[in-house]
C-alpha cells in the first residue's frame, strides 16, 4: 500500500453518464443503453445516447479540470467497450481509448482514478443471467485482467464496484434501474456473486500491481434515523442501515452478512459453495464512502422484510434538493465516523458528494450558490472529522459535469460544470469557480507547510 498521506481533493464521473457515444469504435450494448431506451423507464424519455460526450470531448474536460485546479480524477472503464459481448475477444480500440484518456490525465497532472464497474453491465451477459449468474464471477475476471494488465503502470488508484448495493437493490430486487429484474430471489443472487466479486476482485488487483498501488473499492451510505424514539421505529431504522450501509462491507472485512439484523438474508445460504465465506473477504488498501444525505425512518407493518419506511424529506419540512435528498451535511461526519468503526478498515475516501439544484444561466452565468454552499458545508464537516482523528484522506465532488442522472434523466444536475446537452457547451458554474480557488488555496497552504519543514530540518 502507498505510504503517501497526501490528502486527495477531486472529482467523480462514470462512464455511461458521460461518455454518450454508445456505439463507438466497437462498444457492445450495455443493459443501461437497452434500459434506456424502454418506454417509461427514464423520466422525461432521456436516454444517454449523447451524453456529455465525453468519449470524443476527454481531451477538452480535462484541461478544463487541470484549469480549474482538479488534480484527481475519477472515473470508470465501461466494460462493454473492453468486450463487447461481456467475455471473448478484446476489443483493443477500447482498451486504446481508456489508455489515450490516462496519458491526457498525466498529461494535465490529473492522477487517473479508476472505477471497474459503474452499473453498466454488457447486455450480452445480462441475456446470460448477469449478476444472478455465478459464472459472472470469472467473466469479471478476465475483464480485470485486460483493464489493468494494460493500465497499472500509469494507474495507481483502483475501485472494483461502484455502490454494489444500490446496483443490486435497485437493479435485481426493485426494478427502477437496469436490468429491471424484481424479487427477493433476484436480488439474493445478485448480493452474493457482487459480494464475492468485490472481494475477489480487490486481491485480484493487488496480485497484479505493485506496492504503490492502492486498490478499493466504494459503498452508498447514509446517516439513518429512527423517525421517532419508539422502539419499533428504532429497530426499523437498524434494519435499514444494516440493509444500506452494512451489507456489503461487512462481509468483504470477514463478519459475514448481517443476517441478525435481516434475517431474510438467510436465504441467502442456499447460494454459498464451498470456501464461500472465504471468497467474501479481502483486505482493501481503502474503501470510498459515498453520502449525499441522511434518510429519517419509520415502522411500517406492510413493507416486506424489512417493517420499515424511509420518509422522504419532503413529507418532512426540512430543506431538500432536486432528487428529494435533505440538505443535511452533518450526515457526512455521521458516516465517516461509522465506518472508522471498523478496525478493519486502513484508509477511507468520501469519493463522491454533491446536490442536485436548479441552475439559471444569467448573463453567461450560473450563480448556484446553493450548490457552493452544501460543498462547502460537506467539505467542513470532512475537515471535522480529520481533526477528530477520524481516518478521511480524500474527498471527490460529484460531480465534475452535469450528466446523466440514470432514471431521472438529465434534470437533476449535480455538476460543478454545466452542460448544454444540445450544443455540448460547457460552462464552469459558481460552484466550479469556488471549488477551484479552494483547490488552489490548499496547495498554497501545503506548499508552504513543506517548506516550512524543509527550513526546520
Amino acid at each position: 500500500m502507498s505510504e503517501n498521506s497526501e490528502f486527495h481533493w477531486g472529482v467523480s464521473t462514470s462512464a455511461f453518464q458521460t461518455e454518450g457515444a454508445i456505439h463507438a469504435d466497437g462498444k457492445g450494448a450495455s443493459i443501461w443503453d437497452i434500459f434506456s431506451l424502454q418506454q417509461g423507464k427514464i423520466a422525461n424519455k432521456h436516454h444517454a445516447i449523447d451524453a456529455c460526450d465525453f468519449y470524443r470531448r476527454y481531451n477538452e474536460d480535462l484541461l478544463l479540470m487541470s484549469h480549474m485546479n482538479i488534480t484527481n480524477f475519477r472515473f470508470s472503464i465501461a466494460w462493454s467497450r473492453i468486450f463487447p459481448h461481456g467475455i471473448g475477444k478484446i476489443n483493443m480500440k477500447g482498451l486504446d481509448h481508456y489508455d489515450r484518456i490516462v496519458d491526457s490525465c498525466l498529461e494535465n497532472n490529473i492522477n487517473p482514478w479508476i472505477t471497474l464497474y459503474h452499473w453498466d453491465l454488457p447486455y450480452h451477459l445480462e441475456e446470460m443471467g448477469g449478476w444472478t449468474n455465478r459464472d459472472i464471477t470469472y467473466w469479471f475476471e478476465e475483464y480485470i485482467d485486460a483493464v489493468v494488465r494494460r493500465l497499472k503502470d500509469r494507474v495507481k488508484h483502483w475501485m472494483v464496484l461502484n455502490e454494489p448495493m444500490v446496483f443490486t437493490g435497485a437493479g435485481y430486487f426493485l426494478g427502477i434501474h437496469a436490468p429491471g429484474q424484481k424479487g427477493v430471489t433476484s436480488f439474493l443472487k445478485a448480493l452474493h456473486h457482487t459480494a464475492i466479486c468485490q472481494a475477489q476482485g480487490i486481491k485480484q488487483i493487488q496480485s497484479l500491481t505493485d506496492q504503490n498501488t492502492e486498490v478499493g473499492t466504494t459503498f452508498s451510505c447514509s446517516m439513518i434515523s429512527p423517525f421517532s424514539e419508539l422502539e419499533k421505529d428504532v429497530i426499523a431504522a437498524r434494519k435499514t442501515d444494516a440493509l444500506l450501509n452494512r451489507l456489503f462491507i461487512e462481509p468483504l472485512i470477514g463478519r459475514g452478512y448481517p443476517i441478525k439484523d435481516l434475517p431474510f438474508l438467510s436465504a441467502i445460504e442456499k447460494y454459498f459453495k464451498t470456501n464461500d465465506s472465504n471468497l467474501l473477504q479481502a483486505s482493501p488498501d481503502f474503501i470510498g464512502i459515498q453520502n449525499y444525505t441522511r434518510e429519517v425512518v419509520k415502522y411500517q407493518w406492510n413493507i416486506p422484510f424489512l417493517k420499515a419506511k424511509v420518509i422522504p424529506a419532503n413529507k418532512r419540512n426540512v430543506a431538500y434538493t432536486e432528487m428529494n435528498w435533505e440538505i443535511y451535511p452533518p450526515s457526512l461526519y455521521h458516516v465517516l465516523n461509522k465506518f472508522n468503526e471498523y478496525p478493519e478498515i486502513k484508509k477511507i475516501y468520501v469519493t463522491e458528494n454533491g446536490a442536485a439544484f436548479i441552475d439559471e444561466i444569467k448573463d453567461g452565468m450560473i450563480l448556484d450558490f446553493q450548490r457552493r454552499d452544501f460543498i462547502n458545508d460537506c467539505i467542513n464537516q470532512v475537515l471535522l472529522a480529520k481533526k477528530d482523528g477520524i481516518r478521511v484522506d480524500g474527498y471527490f465532488v460529484w460531480s465534475f459535469t452535469d450528466n446523466f442522472e440514470w432514471a431521472e434523466g438529465y434534470k437533476p444536475r449535480f455538476g460543478l460544470v454545466h452542460v448544454d446537452f444540445e450544443t455540448q457547451q460547457r460552462i464552469i458554474k459558481e460552484s466550479g469557480k469556488w471549488y477551484a480557488k479552494f483547490l488552489q488555496d490548499q496547495k498554497s497552504i501545503s506548499q508552504e507547510y513543506s517548506v516550512g519543514i524543509s527550513e526546520h530540518v
